[in-house]
């Protein structure tokens, strides 16, 4: 059986709250869950010390014994020096899409035939 670290999502509409839970992989997002590790409060300010509440004892507990955070829990951890992400880099994806490569490189053609009627003139 693998076990995530994951966020498992309350509140009502419009108004997210996530619990931090321990839980099957193969169980639902809001489904059944084995222990409940902290929470997220994405509604708070960036700075409030109650936007992220972790109960580090158990995560490590739960990570020695070989769960694994998803990609946004593992953020959490990260910054409250529980557990350590690397840093990605995806290069392509700051690259402009197709689309707007033809449209700059149309703008360039008419710029550089327009430099060059008025070289003419």
């Amino acid at each position: 059986m693998s076990l995530k670290i994951r966020l498992a999502r309350g509140g009502s509409k419009k108004r997210p709250y996530y619990h931090i839970v321990l839980a099957d992989a193969r169980s639902p997002r809001d489904g059944r869950f084995l222990e409940k590790l902290g929470a997220w409060n994405p509604m708070l300010a960036k700075d409030d010390a109650k936007r992220v509440e972790l109960n580090a004892e158990r995560i490590q507990e739960w990570i020695a014994k070989g769960a694994q955070p998803t990609d946004r829990v593992l953020r959490f951890l990260a910054e409250a020096g529980i557990a350590k992400r690397d840093t990605r880099s995806n290069p392509e994806k700051a690259k402009p899409g197709k689309k707007a490569q033809e449209r700059a490189a149309e703008r360039a053609q008419k710029a550089a035939d327009a430099a060059a009627a008025s070289a003419e003139a």
